[in-house]
């Protein structure tokens, strides 16, 4: 079992942070119903466009990025991004039923989730600061140069997640993944409760996809 650890530092600064976890069997392929999973979580949503903001979910991810310095209304937490596609009418993109799965897990719990193939993970998993030099390779195979101090999640050879909202393309999932760990990520003001129900949605969604 993958071991994923909190920094210290990180935890004394955002004592609100929160991960929960789980490593799940998947069979990668095409979602067999993402559209009518779609329209069934549009119309249980109660909220929004225009009220979406002042919800205490979608609220606390934002005043969180404004604390770590990144503005919400240019890079919004990916669980917000997903909503408004919905709200705005929209569907989501089909990518594999192991993506599929997270992004419909999110967009009904407002909680931002990362999936990983475990099997690209190498060693300790551990949030923390970025360090001086550290490189980072999107899943579009961008190179970025990370500035100090920016909240990373990185195993035992590299960077394989910007917190909270960009992924590598290390660890992507892929059509030969078989072992996948999601992880769902809280904030101050956001009920680990919450958090631990977002994964629980993951594997639901995987399910029935």
């Amino acid at each position: 079992m993958v071991k994923v650890r909190v920094d210290s530092i990180l935890v004394r600064t955002f004592p609100g942070i929160y991960l929960s976890t789980r490593e799940v069997e998947v069979d990668v392929r095409q979602s067999r119903n993402l559209d009518e999973q779609v329209a069934k979580l549009r119309t249980s949503i109660s909220y929004t466009l225009e009220n979406l903001k002042d919800n205490p979910i979608i609220r606390a991810f934002r005043d969180f990025y404004w604390k770590i310095g990144i503005d919400p209304t240019k890079i919004r937490p990916s669980s917000e991004a997903l909503v408004r596609r919905i709200l705005s009418g929209s569907s989501i993109p089909m990518i594999n039923n192991v993506v599929d799965a997270g992004n419909l897990a999110s967009i009904e719990t407002l909680i931002p989730i990362g999936l990983y193939d475990l099997d690209k993970i190498v060693g300790e998993l551990v949030l923390r600061y970025s360090r001086h030099g550290e490189e980072f390779i999107d899943i579009t195979g961008r190179i970025r140069k990370i500035q100090p101090n920016t909240i990373v999640l990185a195993d035992d050879i590299g960077l394989i997640h910007i917190f909270p909202h960009r992924d590598s393309m290390r660890t992507m999932i892929e059509w030969n993944t078989r072992r996948v760990l999601i992880i769902a990520c809280g904030v101050e003001n956001v009920p680990n409760s919450l958090v631990d129900y977002a994964v629980d949605r993951v594997v639901h969604y995987l399910e029935i996809l």
